[in-house]
């Protein structure tokens, strides 16, 4: 399938690789003429002759060689590079509960790793494996027309070579399947650990980590050890095969000299093609060694592409445009199958108002944001937006009627607008000017170079860990949903920060549903329902101020201590 686009390339390096191979099975045919010619005492002039065209021959398949290897190269990358983005698109498109249960590191591993293995095998398999299998058929050919004895005897000795290698190599395939995947648990292990450095030389867990890596690492080398095992059965093999070889072509000549059947020259050309043979073997025995790592990255690159995610994609449902209302129906959910995360949630949130959802950490609040849009689906239950099942909805238009912003924010490789826009090019850069206003972001975008064309880097371009939220809330801005999500969206703002995107805040909930997860009881003032969760079961739920002048509610409880802690 990844070859089909690049059919014309494939020609070019069939043409380039076949001219190749029959220059090299022609040039000893000149050596032998050039030998015969000189014992026999031919002119110095013709003997000349044959040394230059032996010389431009060899020039010619070293230059054929060279174009086949570049198209080879060429068209490997080309192919490998189509499958790494429908691996990346693959793995993009995969649910959480997938993402849980692997690392960056290890898809970085798989999506690169793997196949970059692959890319090197494929660029090299065509060139060697098939290109010398077709130069061994060329050289057996030309030794049966020279004489069938030493077409018989090389012909075995090629036939046994191919079998001992094939037999040798087919058990090498699991012992480079096991080497690959502690590589990618090696590398999966080191950007977990990486990326969280400060916290592990803060709380002095530097020992611990290092102990954790040496045990990778001492698996890691005793996979290498077994894996090149088998490699050096394969190198020791073709070391005795190649010895063997030599005494078969030494003998034939010595023995169809002394018959007469040969002259000198052709005994000479008996030796050269026997190691002209022994060249193709090794190439495709080095071939084989490369296929047993390509073979395990090959077989890992199935697993996860056949992986399917546990999400249904949705039916065609429409969500309603403006505020949505919010409905869970008796809603179970837990990330293990024996775990209850959310149990017997059941509540109901008007479109247009606003829920103050508290509970201490741990006890689902953020897990009930995920859920609405439908990054895990629930084991029993319903969730309606607008009085639409969300397990109707499509997957991808969720995002456009769900609004969400979460304590971290992820600034991309990418300019100021795409930061924005999430790529959208519909947006106008009017729109966007407008948002930042309202977020008091204007002098800081007016002191970037190059204003909304600025690339942010991975340091967020300077970016305050305010500035960042504030973006995050831009973003939700420009995207207009129905319904908005703040998950603890205000506490790395600092007070002053804080109070400046209050309006702006205002303005987001304004005509919008909106529910704001906070453990602060000062950040749900302007809800209009309050609903607490504790240990993933809704504790209470009801009107902000019926709750609040309950003496008791848990909601006026938790006011009475909040005013006792100031």
């Amino acid at each position: 399938m990844y070859l089909r686009p690049q059919r014309r390339r494939v020609v070019w390096m069939a043409m380039a690789l076949l001219a190749s191979i029959g220059l090299q099975v022609l040039n000893p045919q000149i050596l032998r003429y050039f030998i015969d010619t000189a014992l026999a005492g031919g002119a110095q002039q013709r003997l000349i002759m044959v040394a230059l065209g032996f010389m431009g021959i060899s020039l010619a398949r070293q230059g054929l060689a060279i174009a086949a290897t570049y198209i080879g190269e060429t068209l490997a990358w080309s192919a490998t590079n189509q499958l790494r983005l429908d691996l990346a698109q693959h793995c993009l498109s995969l649910d959480l509960a997938f993402h849980k249960t692997h690392t960056p590191g290890e898809l970085v591993e798989r999506v690169d790793g793997d196949v970059d293995a692959l890319s090197r095998f494929f660029s090299q398999f065509v060139l060697q494996v098939v290109g010398n299998g077709l130069l061994v058929l060329g050289i057996l050919s030309v030794l049966w027309f020279e004489d069938w004895r030493a077409g018989l005897g090389l012909s075995l000795f090629a036939l046994a070579s191919f079998g001992l290698l094939t037999r040798l190599q087919a058990i090498a395939v699991a012992p480079w399947r096991v080497y690959r995947e502690i590589s990618a648990e090696f590398y999966g292990f080191v950007v977990e650990h990486l990326s969280g450095l400060e916290d592990i030389r803060a709380n002095g867990a530097v020992s611990y980590v290092m102990n954790r890596c040496y045990r990778i690492l001492r698996r890691w080398l005793a996979a290498f050890h077994r894996a090149r095992l088998t490699s050096t059965l394969l190198w020791g093999g073709t070391v005795g095969l190649f010895t063997l070889g030599n005494a078969i072509s030494l003998s034939l000549g010595a023995y169809l000299w002394y018959q007469d059947a040969i002259t000198i020259g052709t005994v000479y050309l008996l030796f050269y093609y026997t190691t002209q043979l022994q060249e193709p073997i090794e190439r495709i025995r080095e071939e084989l060694e490369q296929f047993q790592q390509a073979a395990a990255s090959f077989q890992r690159i199935q697993d996860l592409l056949s992986y399917r995610g546990q999400q249904h994609p949705g039916g065609q449902a429409a969500l309603p445009q403006g505020a949505l209302s919010v409905e869970f129906e008796n809603v179970r959910f837990g990330y293990e199958e024996n775990e209850a995360t959310l149990q017997n949630l059941t509540f109901h949130l008007p479109a247009g108002q606003i829920l103050g959802l508290l509970g201490r950490t741990g006890s689902g609040k953020s897990t009930l944001a995920r859920l609405l849009l439908r990054f895990y689906d629930i084991q029993q239950g319903e969730i309606l937006l607008g009085g639409v099942n969300i397990s109707q909805v499509p997957l991808q238009e969720l995002p456009h009627h769900v609004g969400l912003v979460t304590q971290d924010v992820q600034i991309f490789q990418t300019t100021v607008r795409n930061n924005l826009t999430f790529f959208n090019p519909h947006i106008l850069d009017q729109q966007i000017w407008a948002t930042l206003d309202e977020l008091g972001l204007v002098p800081w975008l007016e002191g970037l170079p190059q204003g909304l064309d600025t690339n942010l880097g991975a340091d967020s371009g300077g970016l305050s860990a305010g500035q960042a939220q504030l973006l995050a809330f831009a973003r939700v801005f420009l995207k207009d949903p129905g319904l908005v999500i703040l998950d603890e969206a205000s506490s790395r703002l600092d007070p002053l920060t804080e109070q400046l995107i209050e309006q702006a805040v205002d303005r987001l909930l304004l005509n919008r549903t909106g529910i704001i997860i906070a453990h602060r009881l000062q950040t749900v003032e302007r809800a209009d329902q309050i609903l607490i969760l504790d240990n993933g079961e809704q504790v209470e739920y009801g009107d902000l101020n019926s709750l609040a002048h309950d003496p008791h509610s848990r909601f006026s409880q938790l006011m009475q201590m909040n005013s006792a802690v100031r």
